[in-house]
This record gives structure tokens, sequence and C-alpha cells, in this order.
């Protein structure tokens, strides 16, 4: 894809099933659409990391079937979700007919049997930044933060699946930022949180048997390149992320780092140190696994952060 193209950046219901680098041009009035391989739902979709059969799974655990008549509005741009537990907002399935996704008068996808639309606000509790209208007759598996909530119990792999899309995103998004040179200033950071109170406390009741590690300011803590064997939670002081050297986040008590490399086994994308003395709470892979089987609400945490340290990075991609 040519890097000095004019891109359109859709953050709501960009569907995850799509392949993560074909996105709409700015002034096309015609849908972009990355087709599923296959139908059947057995098959591999052209994004190297969605399962439409991990989707299918999850969505049948604690879904509700809807049919869906022809031209019929399944949510509005702009609409307000409220918060991450709003029980009016859903994320949707398709399972039959095509959906269009428009942003103010332009259509800018057709989704097919097999995709997702609707999450991004549903994790976020965004506003929906497209509208998404029946375009055939449709047949969807809806779900509720709280039935999304219950089916991550019963197929924890599909937030793994998110998790991993969302991280390509990011690490896509960066990339263009650095090569941008239009990475976020420090000074317009805001400091990170992904637990709260209650969440953290059960977290260290499930970790009990994890040693804390601390350290003194300045003490690195990753590099940028190194394989990540464990994500950190950091317990007390703060936290600086940098990529190339540039700070482009700060994290707190409540906060999580080295969550990516750890999740989809690549090289580390950035490097962090202690900027005041810390505390931290190493977490293994395996040690991650159990947590996000055992405990929904830590799965929920770590996506909301995710789609919301994404929204804030692509807010920052130049126009043209």
């Amino acid at each position: 894809m040519p890097t000095n193209s004019p891109q359109k950046w859709i953050m709501e219901d960009l569907d995850f099933t799509k392949n993560d680098q074909k996105v709409a041009k700015a002034g096309d009035d015609t849908p972009q659409k990355v087709i599923i391989e296959d139908l059947d739902f057995t098959k591999p979709s052209q994004s190297a990391i969605y399962d439409p059969a991990t989707a299918l799974a999850f969505f049948k655990s604690a879904g509700t079937s809807e049919s869906v008549a022809q031209g019929k509005t399944f949510f509005v741009e702009q609409q307000k979700t409220d918060s991450l537990f709003h029980k009016g907002a859903k994320m949707y399935l398709l399972v039959e007919g095509e959906v269009k996704l428009v942003i103010g008068k332009n259509a800018i996808d057709i989704l097919n049997p097999g995709e997702i639309f609707g999450e991004m606000a549903l994790i976020s509790g965004m506003r929906r930044s497209a509208t998404a209208v029946a375009k055939t007759a449709c047949r969807v598996l809806s779900m509720t933060m709280g039935q999304f909530q219950q089916a991550l119990s019963r197929t924890p792999e599909f937030a793994l699946m998110l998790m991993s899309i969302m991280i390509n995103r990011l690490r896509l998004t960066t990339a263009r930022l650095s090569m941008k040179q239009a990475l976020p200033a420090s000074s317009k950071l805001r400091e990170s949180r992904v637990f709260e109170e209650a969440i953290l406390t059960g977290l260290l009741s499930e970790a009990r048997g994890i040693a804390q590690t601390r350290l003194a300011p300045g003490a690195p803590i990753m590099t940028a390149g190194e394989t990540g064997h464990c994500m950190y939670v950091v317990l007390e002081g703060r936290v600086a992320i940098s990529v190339q050297g540039k700070v482009v986040e700060r994290s707190g008590p409540g906060s999580v780092i080295g969550e990516m490399a750890l999740i989809d086994q690549s090289p580390r994308a950035a490097s962090a140190v202690a900027e005041t003395s810390c505390t931290l709470l190493p977490i293994s892979r395996n040690d991650f696994l159990a947590l996000i089987r055992n405990k929904p609400a830590f799965a929920v945490a770590l996506l909301k952060n995710l789609a919301d340290r994404l929204r804030i990075m692509t807010s920052h991609i130049p126009s043209n």
C-alpha cells in the first residue's frame, strides 16, 4: 500500500475480520471490501489472525439469534453507548446476508457472513463512528456486554484473538505514525490505567504465588526488539514507555505493560523504564492464559485498554 496515498482510518467496527492493511480510501464512494475466503465458518479468513470458527463458537455460547429485515439499522453513527456496561450496546456476528457500513453519506464497507461488527463501541464504551444497515435480509448473533463476559469464560480463545488483532493494528498504526514523524508528544499523554481497584485486588489474589519485582528510578524494564517472556502489572510508581527514544505513554498503578509481545509472541515494539521507584507484578504467558480463563473482567479491562490506545493513536494519523 503506498504510504503517500490518502487514507480514511475508521476506528469503529472496522471489523476485526478484515485484512488489517486494507483500509477504505478517503473520498471513494465505492465500498471497500476484503471478502472472507469462504462463507463456510470452518474456512480461514483473509486475516491470518481471525478464526471464524472461534468467533461462531463464542457467539453461540451466549449470544442471541436475531432476524433483521432489509434496510433496518443496527446502530447509527455517533450513537452514544454511555459506558462499558451499557445494556443497550451490542456487537454482532453476521450469519446470513450483507451489512453496509456508512460514515456520513459514504458507504465504506460491505460485510459478509462470518464477519463481526459493532465490537469497538461495546468494548470501549465510546460513541459509534459508523452506521450499520442491513443491505439484505440478515440473520445475526448479537451480544451485550453481559453476554460478552459470560462467553469469555466459555470461549477464552476469542479474547486472545481480539487482543492479537488489536495489537497488530496498534503496531501498524504506531509504525505509520513513526514513519510520518507524527507520534503524539509526551506532554499530550495521560497516565494510563487498565485495572480498577476491585479488579486489581482480585488479580493480586489470583496471582498471590507470583513474586513481585521492585525497581529503582531509571531502571530498565524491557527493550524494543527483545523477546517478550512476560507482561507487567504496575502496582506502585510510574513507568515511561518509548518508541525510538520518544515517550509515547506513561503507566501508573493498575496499568499493564509488555502485554503486546506476550500475546502475539513477537519482539517487543517499545522500551520501558521506571520513572520513579516501582513495584511490578510479572505475569508469564501461562499465568496470563489462566487469568483470562478464570477472570473475564481481566480480559474485558485489557480489551478496553487496547481499544482506547488504538483510538488515541489512530486520531494522530495525518489525513493526507
